[in-house]
């Protein structure tokens, strides 16, 4: 089936193509955090349409659940509880500019070196072969992924982790104004020292009946 000289497919390519462009550049322009973080799931959602297009619906799930159902709703959330003064943020925009332009310019060069019609152009990225009705993408993921990717992978799960544990170290430094408990102080406590019984003499309080008899007096 084709329109205008264009397979259907190639239609739904190119429009999901433009938005997802249109999108990526309005989460780099518009000036309000959360509407570029909108920007951004509409993003993920079209990057996702291309994904299924490309058979990879695994990835295409996971991009949805993973970044448009957590990280992106959880960012949303940080952005509108810390309130974020958009003023101060724009403070010194136009003095990192002639440092801006030139590392911009340079990673556009690159990306387009790499992203170029040499390395991925219609001779050298082919449409995905068709499968049977059997085939399991997720499978096919999972072996090449443990077999061909299995060190880049490992590398990337000990990247992973070493960000963990240095966001956790970062987290706990010790502040002045903070409070916080030593377990293994609380299970070396004894009851003498939590509680201490001191002996007084008791105190009697006079009726009030008696303080009015005195005043009229």
């Amino acid at each position: 089936m084709t329109f205008f000289g264009l397979h259907f497919q190639d239609i739904v390519f190119y429009t999901l193509a433009a938005i997802l462009l249109y999108a990526g550049l309005r989460v780099i322009t518009t000036r309000n955090p959360v509407y570029a973080a909108l920007y951004l799931v509409l993003a993920f959602f079209t990057a996702a349409g291309i994904w299924l297009l490309l058979e990879a619906e695994f990835l295409a799930i996971v991009l949805v659940l993973v970044y448009v159902g957590a990280v992106m709703v959880l960012f949303l959330f940080v952005v509108m509880m810390l309130d974020i003064n958009l003023d101060k943020l724009r403070e010194g925009f136009w003095s990192a500019l002639p440092i801006a332009l030139p590392v911009g310019g340079l990673m556009a060069v690159e990306m387009v070196m790499i992203v170029g019609v040499r390395n991925f152009g219609v001779d050298k990225v082919t449409a995905p072969a068709p499968h049977p009705a059997d085939y399991s993408n997720t499978a096919e993921l999972g072996r090449v992924l443990y077999t061909d990717y299995l060190l880049p992978f490992e590398l990337a799960s000990v990247v992973l982790l070493v960000a963990i544990i240095a966001a956790i170290a970062l987290t706990l430094r010790d502040r002045k104004d903070s409070k916080s408990m030593d377990p293994s102080k609380q299970v070396l406590v004894k009851k003498a020292d939590r509680m201490r019984i001191v002996k007084m003499q008791a105190e009697v309080e006079r009726p009030a009946v008696a303080d009015s008899t005195e005043e009229k007096k």
